[in-house]
């Protein structure tokens, strides 16, 4: 047991030491480039963080198991949707920009509302035989995203009330290696973690089912949650909620799209529960940022976020 909680401990700190070492090396590749924090957690961030998700979900979609693929997906977008966006609002107010309230966010809302509406056309509207994602469906999904994707550029260099950071000076290659650096010390990291944590909890005598809804779940979800953390307590909100919400994005339009390429991608385990919570996450942020007052996340919004999971995950365990 005291050599596990060790190993834990050294997988916590490589997690931690690496969003740290990613944070740094995107904010300075940023002031470099002269583009937001925001894009560059959207885009370079948000791919380094998902990139567990993605070889989860494309190794399941190779060997013919597409259930991986939707449960790993829908399953890390609600804790990042809800847990990571919650925490970051409970620590500090996250600041939403002109262009995040009338752009990124109903475009992630958008997304999140399409996949289901296709995910689960059978059920909703008896549409085809089952609940699936095909081969032209994961095409379009990769052409939205491209689409998405270079609109935001486009947007970026046309948005003068956007913080845009400044270059002041430093070494381009050191910050790529930074950002390198931290995310292979993320994903190495929170394997350690994950399977240390799963070794410990199951010599604490907790079931299978609890730590399947708690240390798995939370396990490729680690690299986003420490990089957000760790960004949003530096002051960097904006490379934070680029993170999320390019992260989510980069899980439902890429990684799934992919993997519907790949082997089509079957919805039958993916229940109206969890795209509620999913979508009712982001009605929640698309409430908070349309209300009255400033544009910002604050410590209210995340107690709901976060209750939201607590009910969520709730369900889960008397579901399983």
């Amino acid at each position: 047991m005291f050599q596990e909680i060790l190993i834990l401990l050294a997988g916590l700190a490589l997690i931690l030491l690496g969003a740290e070492a990613m944070v740094k090396g995107a904010s300075g590749i940023a002031r470099k480039l002269g583009i937001s924090e925001f894009i560059i957690g959207l885009t370079i961030v948000a791919i380094g963080t998902s990139a567990p998700e993605m070889v989860v979900s494309m190794v399941g979609a190779a060997e013919g198991n597409s259930d991986v693929s939707a449960g790993n997906v829908m399953g890390s977008n609600i804790f990042n949707g809800l847990i990571i966006l919650g925490v970051m609002a409970l620590l500090k107010p996250v600041k939403v920009s002109r262009a995040n309230k009338h752009f990124d966010i109903p475009w992630y809302l958008g997304f999140t509302l399409a996949v289901f509406l296709v995910g689960k056309a059978h059920t909703l509207f008896g549409i085809g035989s089952e609940d699936i994602l095909s081969r032209p469906v994961g095409v379009l999904m990769l052409l939205l995203f491209s689409l998405y994707i270079w609109l935001s550029f486009k947007k970026s260099g046309k948005a003068p009330e956007e913080e845009v950071s400044v270059n002041t000076g430093g070494r381009m290659w050191l910050y790529i290696l930074m950002l390198l650096a931290g995310i292979g010390a993320l994903i190495f990291g929170g394997r350690i973690f994950v399977d240390s944590a799963v070794n410990v909890a199951h010599m604490a005598g907790l079931s299978d089912k609890f730590i399947a809804i708690t240390v798995l779940a939370l396990g490729t979800s680690l690299p986003e949650f420490a990089t957000s953390i760790i960004a949003t307590i530096q002051g960097k909100s904006q490379l934070a909620l680029g993170n999320v919400l390019g992260s989510n994005i980069f899980n439902l339009m890429l990684v799934l799209g992919c993997s519907a390429i790949v082997s089509p991608v079957r919805m039958l385990n993916i229940n109206m529960v969890d795209f509620g919570a999913l979508i009712i996450g982001g009605l929640i942020l698309l409430a908070i940022i349309w209300g009255r007052g400033p544009k910002r996340i604050g410590r209210r919004g995340g107690v709901l976020f976060v209750a939201v999971y607590i009910a969520y995950l709730i369900y889960l365990f008397y579901k399983l």
